[in-house]
C-alpha cells in the first residue's frame, strides 16, 4: 500500500509560505494548521506553513516523506450527532530540521510574505536559557531561536515597520503572548542586540496572548490498521481530534483581516481581553471534570462518557453546570449556556474513551483552582452554599481514603497530601464526630488551600454531614438524597 504522497491528492494547490512553525506534534497539526486548511479551501487565507521542531528530528522527516501531508480525523458530537469524518490537510510546505538546515531557517527571514509565528512547544517551552548565544545554531530554547530568526529578519530588511510579525503562542500558559516576548527582550539585553532592534520589536511585532481547546489524542495506534484499510494508503503522521474547537486570541481587531478564520466558519475570536474565556474554561469545563470525577467514580462510573449518559450522575453534573457554576459568571447568559452545551456534548463523546481515574491525579490541587472559586463565588452573591460543590468536596476526601467498595483506588497526588488523608482516616471510627475531625483537618491545611475553609461559614458542618451520608449509607443513597430521585441500583 503507497505511502501517502502529494501524487494521491487531486488538484493540490501550492500556496505562499505566510506562517512560521515551532511545533509539529498532534496538536498544532489537528488545531492551527487544520485551520489554515480550511481557510485556504475556501479562499481566504491562501498561505502555507513552513514547519521547525522545537527538539528531535523525526517528526519532521516524516513530515517531508510525506511532502507535508496528513490526514486528520475527527471523532465526536456535531449538532448532537455523533460524527467521524477525515480529510487530507494539504496547508503544510515543509519541514525544516534546525540541526541539519539551520541556514534555510535564517533563509526564511528574507520572506516577504512571510508574516505569522505560531508556537506549541509545551509548558516547558517559553522559558529563558542564559546558555544560549545568538550564534549557536541552533540555540537551546525556543525563545531563544525565534530571537535569532527576529534580528535576521530586522537585519534583512534594515528595520521596516511593515516587515515585522504576529506572534501567536499556543503553550498552554497565562498570558503567553506577554511572556514570550518578555523572554525574548532579555535575550536582546543577553546578545548586546542594538536599542533599535528593541525598538521594532515594540513597534513592528505583534505578540498575542491566546487560549486554545480542542482535544488531540493523536496516532491512533489501537485502531491504525482498520483506518488504513479503509483510507487505502498508509499515514505515518495521522491525527485522531474531537469535533470541538475554540481559539481564542487576544489582540487587536485588524489581524483578522490577514487571518478570516470567522468568515470560514472557525470558532476562533478576535477579543480585547481572553481573561473571561479562560475563567468560563477553567470553570464550566475544568471545574466540572473536576467536581464529577470523584462523584461519578465513587458511584460505580468509570468513564466521563458513561457519567453523563447515566440518568443520575448526568443529572448531578448539568444541574452543577447550570444551577452553581454559571450563575457565578458575568458573561451573557446565551454564551454561557452555548458553552456548557458544547461541554456536555464533548463529555459524552462516544469516540474517546476517558477514564475517571486518568483524570483524578492532583485532585485536590485541582479542585482548589477550579472548583474553590466556585464555591467561594457562589456563597458571596448568594449568602448560601452552593450544595453539589460542597457535596463534591465531601466525595473528594472520601475517595482519598482510597478506596471504592473492596477496590483499592491508586491515588496520584504530592506526598504531603496523602500522608494527610492517610493520617485522618486511621482515626475514622465510623461516628459523626470522627467525620467531622477529618473534614476539619482537610479543609484547614492551609498548605493546600491558601485559606483556612473551616471559616467559610456553614461549609464544616455541610461536609461533614454529606460526607458521614457517603460513607454510612453509601454513594448511591448519598446521592439519591442529593438530587430527590431514587438512584439506580
Amino acid at each position: 500500500m503507497e505511502q501517502l504522497n502529494k501524487g494521491l491528492v487531486k488538484d493540490l494547490l501550492v500556496y505562499p509560505e505566510k506562517v512560521l512553525q515551532f511545533g509539529e506534534g498532534n496538536f498544532l497539526r489537528g488545531f492551527v494548521d487544520w485551520q489554515i486548511d480550511v481557510m485556504n479551501k475556501q479562499g481566504y487565507f491562501n498561505g502555507s506553513v513552513v514547519v521547525v521542531q522545537p527538539r528531535g528530528q523525526e517528526k519532521i522527516e516524516k513530515l517531508n516523506a510525506q511532502d507535508g501531508l496528513y490526514t486528520l480525523y475527527l471523532q465526536g458530537m456535531k449538532e448532537g450527532i455523533a460524527v467521524q469524518e477525515h480529510s487530507i490537510i494539504t496547508s503544510i510546505s515543509r519541514g525544516i530540521n534546525l540541526f541539519t538546515e539551520y541556514d534555510q531557517y535564517l533563509d526564511l527571514a528574507a520572506n516577504p510574505e512571510l508574516r505569522f509565528i505560531f508556537s506549541n512547544t509545551t509548558e516547558a517551552g517559553i522559558v529563558f536559557d542564559e546558555n544560549d548565544r545568538l550564534e549557536d545554531r541552533p540555540q537551546k530554547s525556543f525563545p531563544g531561536k525565534l530571537t535569532a530568526i527576529l534580528y535576521q529578519r530586522y537585519n534583512v530588511f534594515q528595520g521596516n515597520k511593515d516587515k515585522g510579525f504576529i506572534i501567536i503562542p499556543c503553550e498552554l500558559i497565562e498570558r503567553n503572548g506577554e511572556k514570550l516576548k518578555e523572554i525574548v527582550l532579555k535575550y536582546a539585553e543577553l546578545w548586546n542586540l542594538s536599542d533599535e532592534f528593541v525598538a521594532w520589536i515594540h513597534e513592528c511585532n505583534t505578540f498575542c496572548n491566546s487560549l486554545v481547546d480542542r482535544i488531540v489524542p493523536g496516532y491512533p495506534i489501537d485502531t491504525i490498521e482498520e483506518i488504513t484499510k479503509e483510507l487505502g494508503y498508509k499515514d505515518n503522521l495521522l491525527v485522531v481530534g474531537e469535533q470541538y474547537h475554540l481559539w481564542v486570541i487576544e489582540g487587536p481587531q485588524s489581524i483578522r483581516e490577514e487571518f478570516p478564520a470567522h468568515l470560514a466558519g472557525l470558532n476562533t475570536l478576535m477579543v480585547d481581553d481572553l481573561s473571561p474565556y479562560r475563567t468560563i474554561k477553567v470553570r464550566i469545563l475544568n471545574g466540572a471534570h473536576t467536581a464529577m470525577t470523584p462523584v461519578s467514580y465513587l458511584y460505580g462510573i468509570n468513564t466521563v462518557a458513561e457519567a453523563i449518559e447515566d440518568e443520575v450522575t448526568g443529572q448531578f453534573v448539568k444541574d452543577l453546570i447550570y444551577d452553581e457554576i454559571i450563575p457565578t459568571l458575568d458573561m451573557p447568559m446565551e454564551e454561557l449556556h452555548s458553552f456548557a452545551e458544547a461541554v456536555l456534548d464533548r463529555f459524552r463523546n462516544p469516540f474517546m474513551q476517558h477514564f475517571l481515574l486518568s483524570i483524578s491525579l492532583n485532585s485536590v490541587s485541582k479542585f482548589k483552582t477550579r472548583d474553590l472559586p466556585t464555591l467561594m463565588e457562589y456563597y458571596n452573591r448568594k449568602r448560601e452554599l452552593p450544595k453539589k460543590l460542597v457535596f463534591s468536596l465531601a466525595t473528594l476526601i472520601s475517595f482519598y481514603k482510597g478506596k471504592r467498595g473492596e477496590e483499592e483506588i491508586v491515588l496520584a497526588d504530592d506526598q504531603d497530601v496523602l500522608d494527610l488523608f492517610n493520617v485522618q482516616w486511621s482515626h475514622y471510627n465510623g461516628t459523626i464526630d470522627s467525620v467531622k475531625d477529618i473534614v476539619t483537618s482537610v479543609l484547614g491545611y492551609e498548605r493546600v488551600w491558601e485559606m483556612d475553609l473551616n471559616q467559610v461559614p456553614g461549609l464544616t458542618a455541610a461536609v461533614t454531614n454529606d460526607l458521614f451520608t457517603i460513607e454510612t449509607k453509601g454513594m448511591k443513597k448519598a446521592l439519591e438524597s442529593l438530587l430527590g430521585q431514587k438512584a439506580a441500583n
